[in-house]
């Protein structure tokens, strides 16, 4: 079974400009930048609904708690 590829914000960010480009088909942007034709509708729903929350993914609240966990870290220290 293939991984699930992993893609920045700012690429997911670019994307959606891309596809909101008039006389530019989601199936081109598609093609070109080798991504599943319904991950630019997902992406541009996403944004729209989230707006500056959009694209956080999953490695963010991992991220966040390492960072708390680092400095209760040094405070105990």
């Amino acid at each position: 079974m293939p991984k699930r590829r992993a893609y920045s914000a700012e690429f997911k960010g670019e994307a959606v400009a891309l596809a909101n480009q008039p006389g530019v088909t989601k199936a081109q942007i598609d093609r070109e930048l080798d991504i599943n034709p319904n991950v630019i509708t997902r992406w541009q729903r996403e944004l729209a609904q989230n707006d500056s929350k959009a694209f956080l993914g999953q490695g963010v609240a991992r991220d966040e708690e390492m960072a708390a966990l680092k400095r209760e870290n040094a405070r105990l220290k």
